[in-house]
């Protein structure tokens, strides 16, 4: 399989990828052109899972039923456009020239061009167990996600980026790549410096990526479905993950301070941010600021949140760790000096009447907060 796929990488980079880059004269920047295909053909193998399984999916067992799909829209373009264009260009052009430049994948305990943290540099027989070796590999990259997302939340000019994110009202299996641009250069810089210090490989990484997509493209899905008491403890489930996207309730504010997961939902549950037992409850923010994402295209989502980045990123409140709300010329408001005056304005009597007709125990950690 590895031999088929390794075949069909090669041959896609000779007759797709290279002529193209020949064309637009970027053949000898620092990269391989495999990179790319490989890029391109796991996006297209991602677009066919959520196309053909999650998207049926949602129309079987919706969490919540809607009139139309108008706002998960922008949500498939620029899933479209991430997958198929920016993210490859970013790999070939970023990625893997800055993998080279720290000498590349570690090749066991007698390379010393590799990290010295390189999970094989200290136990090289993992190198003889190559499925348990992409295990220690995904639980490093899932980890550093879970604390990179809590600081999303945390840090106000992450916040101002990863709100777009967050912004969206009808939560599809389309929302996940859903996000600044800049945000996901950072993301990307993050997960790859750690890729790099742990010696995986460009091809282990994108699988690790591919893996890390497809749970959150299932888990951001539209439908009701959990993993069960025992598993909901260990994986992130749709139902889990919708609750880290619940629209903030005036009554109970830090609720929606939970479930960051990625992959794994052990995290949650080890520091304290878990949430379980809730109904579905509608999605979005609060912030009217924010939620005016949802009056915007493509572009203009993008424009909205570089200006509350730059609203919060050149002021002292931007960067004091803490929720926050935006006002005038974006300036980050902390939450308990702002009041939820637009919370629950977008949010349609259908919805609402959905999120309650399930009655749901109080969880232990309800006002567990992302620090």
């Amino acid at each position: 399989m590895s031999e088929l796929w390794s075949h069909l990488v090669s041959w896609f980079a000779s007759h797709g990828v290279l002529p193209v880059l020949q064309f637009l004269h970027l053949e000898k920047l620092s990269g391989h052109p495999n990179d790319i295909a490989a890029s391109l053909l796991i996006a297209m193998l991602q677009l066919c899972i959520i196309g053909f399984i999650f998207r049926p999916l949602e129309s079987l067992m919706p969490a919540e039923q809607w009139t139309d799909r108008k706002l998960t829209r922008v949500d498939f373009q620029y899933t479209l456009m991430m997958l198929v264009g920016i993210f490859p260009i970013f790999s070939y052009l970023v990625l893997a020239p800055l993998a080279n430049y720290f000498g590349g994948p570690d090749t066991g305990p007698s390379d010393s061009s590799a990290s010295p943290l390189a999970i094989t540099h200290w136990f090289p027989v993992l190198n003889q167990h190559p499925l348990l070796l992409f295990f220690c590999y995904y639980v490093v990259y899932d980890l550093t996600y879970y604390w990179m997302h809590r600081l999303q939340h945390a840090l106000p000019w992450w916040w101002a980026l990863h709100s777009m994110h967050h912004s969206t009202r009808q939560m599809s299996c389309w929302t996940n790549d859903r996000g600044s641009l800049i945000d996901g250069f950072l993301q990307s810089m993050v997960l790859a410096v750690v890729g790099i210090v742990m010696g995986v490989e460009p091809e282990q990484f994108a699988w690790l990526v591919l893996v890390g997509e497809l749970v959150q493209n299932f888990s951001h899905a539209n439908v009701r479905i959990g993993f069960g008491p025992v598993f909901d403890r260990v994986f992130v489930a749709p139902k889990f993950h919708r609750l880290h996207h619940m629209l903030v309730d005036p009554e109970r504010p830090g609720l929606h301070n939970c479930n960051f997961g990625q992959v794994f939902s052990i995290w949650d549950v080890l520091f304290g941010t878990a949430l379980y037992g809730m109904a579905p409850r509608p999605t979005g923010v609060g912030d009217p600021t924010v939620d005016a994402d949802n009056d915007h295209g493509l572009i203009g989502l993008h424009w909205a949140a570089f200006k509350r980045f730059w609203g919060a990123v050149r002021r002292p409140a931007g960067w004091k760790l803490g929720e926050v709300a935006f006002g005038p010329d974006y300036e980050p408001i902390p939450i308990d000096q702002w009041e939820h005056h637009g919370v629950g304005h977008h949010a349609s009597p259908a919805q609402h009447q959905g999120a309650a007709a399930t009655a749901s125990p109080t969880p232990a950690n309800e006002g567990a907060s992302a620090a």
